[in-house]
């Protein structure tokens, strides 16, 4: 019989692929539901589209603006009539409903959480600045900056089958975030649950065209087409990751490609954290639950459960009671804990990885029998169902339980008698995504966390005292870093920025200051300046990068140390002891206090009447660079150093470069003022 053939979405348009594809089914009941297939498809066309309507499309648009994008795309998934249709499709890939929450609702968050970090961390622009200006020159012509902007091609990912909408998501927000254009090829086994959620995007109207392209199919020669501008993002296998690494195009072309692979992951029980103490309750919790979220299909699932040898009897039985009140059935049951595999084949890998474990481990519950009575509302034989299965290593330090990773929810009990021993075994996973601690003896936990550090991407300690506010072992967050060193690829996905920045290119940009200045938007000391009267007068449409103010002089007298000294309790001794602070290697004598440098500063050159200056909200990389003592005479120079419009709000962000000069022309202080600054009037929200 010959099944539905998804419909890929390429060159914008919807197309299916030819012949029969690869079958995918209903994991609870093994019913075919359909086929992918990318035969007939022209992934060469699909790869020039990006390069050309998505990457000028998308790299149109600011920092800020793509924010939006990715921000309206999270509430629109997280609306409960484009929810319920996704959460029903992810029942047939095998998730229950606490399952699909953390791929739905999960991927929906990371589209949020970039919307928001990208608003507050990046520039309204198409450049980000990336260090501070380099001096090349004595006098200052001329010099150095460093930029990052979008590199001219493709994102392509490539994901696996357990999170068919987070997986795509988490890549596609920063791809898109840096300017780039994505090409998502998700797993046959739930690429319907994928193609689902990309039609909503796309039927949304919110992308730029091309921004987004799917292939529900094999890959073919998708890779043959890339170059040193594209990228490649790989969730998956290690030894499939190994096979892309090495395609002769990408090797050749200097192709940047992260992969996420499978890993060993690791729980270890602290020696102190013994049973009774709150901190055991939560690693029989976590081993527990990370073995049966998604059937223990995740790339951060733990499957190595390490103990001191002195408990090791204890937590079996906890851990053993604990999995067999864990209720198996329908994954769209209410009242089921954990779902099945994602379709008769995985489970045979699975029950094929159990075996192999067994030859150094003894099976405490689970195994590759499966009692039908225990599974609630679903054929356990037409299912893809296996029982939790805990094992314990009879030989701890066996290879075969540190190399095989059943991929399903089954986990090994590993006893250990040092901590020393147990970092040594949990490095011979060869490298994994996460690790956790459970302990509070903070001397414990420092060495099991440095010693087991450089094996990992992510450890997360857990203790009593963030019990209650912890995301748990298993769950990758948007601004901390996704990945892992060796087995686990090598690679890094998420973490906030750098994983923008790994979609960016990085160049030294040489020239004047005035030349800086203009290619980069910002400020740099030595760029002519403009002076239109007070800068605090015009608003942040009549503002331009290098308005300038110079303010009048004050003198600073040895009653103004003293007076602010008493005013606020600052007698600290170099501003009030002229022994002690002749002895000072630094002051060499009474000096003012920086914050009253500080305070004289912005008596400058702050314009009191009402105005288009709204707040001043901070104050960045403030130095004292010369000691100011009673008689110097300060003024300030302050010039506008970047602009930053607040889609929407009235106002924008200004960050003013701000130097407190004294009278033999050193500088005493320099900062920049950071303003909120009101549009003219009727601009982006202004009051008309």
């Amino acid at each position: 019989m010959v099944c539905h053939i998804l419909e890929s979405y390429l060159n914008g348009q919807w197309t299916a692929g030819t012949g029969d594809g690869q079958q995918y089914v209903d994991a609870a009941t093994g019913e075919a539901l359909g086929a992918v297939s990318s035969v007939g498809l022209d992934l060469a066309a699909a790869v020039h589209y990006a390069r050309t309507v998505g990457v000028a499309a998308v790299q149109a648009l600011t920092f800020h603006e793509r924010a939006t994008i990715l921000r309206n795309i999270g509430k629109l998934l997280l609306e409960d009539d484009v929810k319920s249709p996704l959460y029903e499709l992810s029942a047939k890939t095998g998730a229950t409903a606490k399952d699909s929450w953390i791929d739905i609702d999960g991927g929906a968050g990371v589209l949020l959480s970039y919307a928001s970090k990208a608003r507050k961390e990046l520039p309204n622009g198409h450049v980000i600045v990336d260090g501070p200006f380099e001096p090349l020159s004595r006098d200052g012509s001329f010099g150095a900056v460093h930029i990052r902007t979008p590199r001219a091609g493709v994102a392509v990912q490539i994901n696996a089958y357990n999170f068919a909408v987070w997986g795509m998501l988490e890549k596609f927000a920063p791809s898109f975030l840096a300017g780039l254009p994505s090409i998502v090829k998700p797993a046959p086994q739930t690429a319907f649950l994928t193609e689902a959620a990309v039609r909503v995007i796309i039927d949304s109207g919110l992308l730029p065209d091309g921004a987004l392209q799917l292939i529900c199919g094999e890959p073919g020669d998708l890779l043959d087409h890339l170059d040193g501008q594209d990228s490649v993002a790989f969730t998956g296998s290690a030894a499939t990751g190994a096979v892309i690494k090495a395609h002769p195009n990408l090797v050749a072309k200097s192709v940047h490609v992260t992969t996420e692979a499978d890993s060993i992951n690791s729980a270890i029980l602290a020696p102190s954290a013994s049973p009774g103490t709150s901190e055991f309750d939560l690693f029989v919790s976590e081993v527990v639950s990370e073995m049966t979220t998604k059937a223990g299909q995740k790339c951060t699932a733990i499957r190595r459960a390490f103990v001191p040898s002195e408990h090791l009897d204890i937590a079996s039985t906890s851990l053993t009671d604990a999995l067999g009140s864990v209720v198996l059935g329908n994954p769209a049951g209410k009242a089921t804990d954990m779902g099945c595999l994602v379709d008769d084949a995985q489970r045979e890998r699975v029950r094929a990885s159990i075996a192999e474990l067994a030859t150094a481990a003894e099976v405490l519950t689970g195994g590759a029998d499966l009692d039908d009575d225990r599974i609630i509302g679903a054929d356990g034989t037409a299912g893809a169902f296996v029982a939790p299965t805990l094992l314990r290593a009879t030989d701890a330090s066996a290879n075969v339980i540190h190399s095989v990773e059943a991929f399903g929810p089954v986990a090994t009990l590993i006893p250990y008698t040092s901590i020393d021993e147990a970092i040594e075994l949990v490095a011979r996973g060869d490298g994994s995504l996460v690790a956790s601690v459970y302990g509070s003896d903070v001397d414990e936990i420092a060495s099991l966390a440095r010693g087991i550090a450089s094996h990992h991407g992510r450890v997360f300690v857990a203790d009593e005292t963030m019990a209650k506010a912890s995301t748990g072992h298993g769950s990758p967050l948007p601004n901390l870093t996704h990945g892992g060193p060796g087995r686990a690829g090598g690679g890094e996905e998420l973490g906030g920025m750098r994983s923008v920045y790994s979609h960016m290119q990085r160049t030294a940009i040489q020239g004047s200051p005035a030349m800086l200045t203009a290619i980069t938007g910002e400020y740099i000391t030595g760029t002519p300046t403009i002076d239109k009267g007070h800068p605090f007068k015009l608003n942040f449409d009549e503002l331009a990068v290098g308005d300038s103010l110079t303010t009048e002089s004050r003198v600073v007298t040895n009653d103004d140390i003293a007076h602010f000294a008493d005013f606020t309790g600052d007698t600290f001794y170099a501003h009030m002891d002229e022994e002690a602070a002749a002895r000072s290697p630094i002051f060499g004598g009474i000096v003012a206090h920086g914050y009253l440098v500080l305070s004289f500063a912005a008596g400058l050159f702050v314009d009191p009447p009402e105005g288009p200056v709204l707040a001043n909200y901070g104050i960045d990389r403030c130095r004292f660079a010369t000691p100011t003592r009673a008689g110097d005479e300060i003024h300030v120079v302050l010039t506008c150093k970047r602009k930053t419009q607040l889609d929407g709000r009235g106002y924008g962000e200004v960050a003013w470069d701000t130097k407190v000069i004294n009278q033999d022309g050193e500088v005493a202080a320099v900062y920049d003022v950071l303003t909120m600054v009101a549009n003219a009037p009727g601009v982006n929200g202004a009051p008309a």
